[in-house]
């Protein structure tokens, strides 16, 4: 894993406010991720894994260590060149979709196609990748339709459509299922499995210890440690998971 690693924090410490006196979220955090692995990132609240994935996402830095994503040092980007490589490498699929609700299903997906430095796409090539990818999860019926005329479950297979957009080298999933009744959570994580099986790479908050259960890398988060990290079945499986949500 260390010699493909596409994620890599180092000594990723986070404190807010005054370094020598703040609040300290994250201590001294080492995390390599290979290439197409699919892993669940786990705690209870206030564990630091909100702030890791923030920092994964390029939407926070570390205050100590360094990330590196797909060989990038991302502690050394000033913020254009950090949003350029958030939008080139990083899809997000948020909990709450996050759709435009003024926007069409087919213009919701297109929308990160635009924002890529130098590699902008002519409309009729953005329209076409988002029909792809639209009918990839199953929704090549509903391009002219808005989200407030979608199910819960359809609003989240536009969401990892529109992740998809920009062939990144990492999808971050921020409790993907947890707005979803059973059946679309399931529809979702047999979209998730897919992806992983043609070799992305994800990295996926979950409270849902069956969920967590199912993946094949959990890394448990405590008092901003990794405080386990390794297939489930060695983390005590579910059940183990289960009480540390819970605590």
């Amino acid at each position: 894993m260390s010699g493909d690693a596409i994620v890599r924090l180092s000594g990723v410490g986070k404190v807010y406010g005054d370094p020598a006196h703040g609040l300290v979220v994250l201590r001294a955090v080492d995390v390599a991720i290979a290439r197409g692995e699919f892993v669940g990132l786990v705690g209870a609240s206030g564990s630091g894994k909100t702030t890791m994935m923030n920092i994964l996402g390029c939407l926070d830095r570390p205050t100590t260590g360094t990330y590196a994503l797909a060989g990038e040092d991302v502690s050394k980007l000033d913020d254009d060149r950090l949003s350029d490589l958030r939008n080139r490498a990083i899809g997000f699929v948020f909990q709450s979709f996050q759709l435009i609700p003024e926007l069409t299903v087919r213009e919701n997906v297109e929308l990160p196609l635009g924002y890529v430095r130098g590699a902008r796409a002519t409309r009729a090539k953005r329209r076409a990748r988002a029909e792809e990818l639209l009918a990839s999860v199953g929704l090549a019926q509903r391009l002219g339709h808005k989200p407030a005329q979608l199910s819960g479950g359809e609003c989240q297979r536009v969401a990892i459509a529109r992740a998809l957009a920009n062939e990144p080298a990492l999808i971050l999933a921020d409790e993907p299922t947890g707005n979803l009744d059973t059946k679309s959570g399931e529809d979702v994580m047999q979209i998730l499995f897919g992806l992983h099986a043609a070799g992305r790479t994800i990295v996926m908050v979950t409270h849902n210890p069956e969920i967590a259960a199912r993946l094949p890398r959990v890394v448990a988060m405590g008092d901003g440690r990794v405080v386990r990290d390794g297939p489930p079945r060695k983390l005590a499986g579910s059940a183990a998971i289960g009480a540390e949500e819970a605590s």
